[in-house]
């Protein structure tokens, strides 16, 4: 579920410049459009939460590491999709960075191969992210389009509620339950009761 075509960005960050060229000819190669950065500092002000994209990182560059930046990356929204990589990548490091989000740890010096999957896998998973994350606005803004008392009715439908036993619930007539049922499955354009708690599942709120 997509507004318009998009075409992801991969970026990369790391401070040996031999290694941007490496993997920026690789990745063009294979067809993706590439930014890379000598620095986190650098790439911060282009990253984009909203789309697809991809982050190839370095563990170890001075001033900011890359573990301090995929903490910087989560509190700003993301998640961006992280590929590690590290020509002194320690288990402790990689275990951390995973645990943060990171979805695969490359050691230096990799396998073009390795690299192309490890980015495959990460745009997908952004993909996915992106499309969860329309589906849930989408959800909250036509769960918003009910009246207090259809919400009501939602709620106890999702439950598995019958139709006697809701209008028992709320004090009404069963015939109102029914119609007030009807216009929930309308407004929220859903054909089936497992339809409507999907729908519900992805409010957090409700």
């Amino acid at each position: 579920m997509t507004d318009a075509p998009v075409s992801p960005t991969v970026y990369v960050v790391d401070d040996d410049a031999s290694v941007r060229r490496s993997i920026k000819r690789t990745l063009e190669a294979a067809g993706y459009e590439v930014a890379v950065f000598a620095s986190p500092l650098e790439f911060l002000d282009r990253v984009r939460p909203d789309r697809p994209d991809c982050l190839v990182l370095d563990l170890r560059m001075p001033g900011m590491t890359g573990l301090e930046l995929q903490e910087l990356l989560g509190g700003r929204g993301g998640p961006l999709p992280i590929v590690f990589m590290s020509g002194h990548g320690d288990v402790p490091s990689a275990v951390q960075a995973m645990k943060a989000g990171a979805l695969d740890f490359l050691p230096k010096p990799f396998d073009d191969t390795l690299l192309l999957a490890a980015v495959e896998r990460a745009i997908a998973h952004g993909w996915a992210i992106r499309d969860e994350r329309v589906a849930r606005e989408a959800a909250h803004a036509r769960f918003a389009t009910l009246s207090p008392q259809e919400q009501r009715v939602c709620r106890l439908v999702a439950q598995g509620l019958l139709n006697k036993q809701i209008a028992s619930e709320l004090d009404l007539a069963e015939q109102t339950v029914r119609v007030h049922r009807g216009h929930v499955m309308k407004k929220l354009e859903v054909e089936s009761v497992a339809e409507l708690v999907r729908l519900l599942a992805r409010i957090e709120d409700v």
